[in-house]
């Protein structure tokens, strides 16, 4: 499972009654394709801007995990349970073998075929239909660009690769296969793969990163959200500023490209909300003086 996906909606025709007849049931017309898929899809799928900025990242995440092979950290990159935002805590390494640990939808894979069919549709995130995605639609993916060279390198150091992902545990298998068949396995459910319904409940990670971390020292992470690095991200009634500001100054604001590396994805997620007032300060809207006239 990933996040709601920007969509738009086709509205349906109106109720026709015929002349002596009862109200007919509305029918909704079939709606043409659009022309175009939307813009943020057009970035991220096709833009070779998308393309450098994942392997920008990809490069950082390796040379950074193969310099912490030969200088050993204490503590680990994963939230200590009873963490805060405020006052942030982290699990000790101890004698563990190390490990990253990455989400997996656009992150590590690029979901063309599900992708596809909700641009073509014109429709927005559906649960039942990722379902069926997920069982049917292994092969209709792509790896994100720089993801395979990198987990090769990693790997190679002797450093273990494990997925954390809210893709569903009933698919375990097929699941298995997309990431396999894009060229980044292994992954064997619940041992280098996490899935929905593994550990705990619902699509909160923090409980399945906590034991990934009784078994390894996890040095560094990957994600498209921010909720793929610590559940606190994702309160529902953290504002809008202020989850950006924790985002985006200390404790946290070091961690990026030093242990945490973050994916782009405009297309979905919690991270695309807000109203004008939320995203733009009041001190610094600008209009132009010349349409005022």
């Amino acid at each position: 499972m990933r996040g709601a996906v920007l969509g738009a909606a086709f509205a349906l025709s109106a109720c026709a009654t015929a002349p002596g007849v009862g109200p007919q049931a509305a029918i909704a017309p079939t709606p043409a394709a659009p022309a175009d898929p939307p813009k943020t899809m057009q970035w991220l799928y096709g833009s070779g801007e998308a393309a450098a900025v994942s392997i920008q990242a990809y490069h950082a995440m390796r040379d950074y995990v193969l310099e912490r092979t030969r200088r050993r950290p204490q503590q680990s990159v994963v939230l200590a349970q009873g963490s805060t935002l405020q006052a942030p805590r982290w699990v000790p390494c101890g004698r563990k073998p190390l490990a990253v640990v990455l989400d997996v939808d656009e992150t590590a894979i690029l979901n063309l075929g599900y992708e596809y069919d909700e641009a073509v549709k014109g429709r927005s995130y559906d649960q039942e239909i990722w379902n069926r995605y997920e069982r049917t639609g292994a092969d209709k993916v792509l790896p994100v660009p720089g993801a395979v060279t990198a987990i090769r390198a990693i790997r190679a150091a002797g450093v273990a690769v494990i997925y954390n992902t809210n893709r569903q545990s009933a698919n375990a298998a097929q699941n298995e296969a997309a990431i396999v068949g894009a060229g980044l396995g292994p992954a064997r459910h619940r041992d280098t793969l996490f899935l929905q319904g593994d550990v705990g409940t619902g699509s909160a990670k923090d409980p399945r990163r906590a034991a990934i971390s009784e078994r390894y020292c996890v040095i560094a992470m990957a994600g498209d959200q921010l909720g793929d690095f610590s559940d606190l991200f994702n309160v529902r009634t953290l504002p809008v500023q202020e989850r950006r500001r924790a985002a985006g100054t200390a404790p946290f604001a070091p961690l990026w490209g030093s242990g945490w590396f973050m994916l782009p994805n405009p297309v979905y997620g919690p991270g695309l909300r807000g109203s004008f007032d939320e995203v733009f300060p009041a001190d610094k809207r600008w209009s132009d003086p010349a349409g005022e006239e």
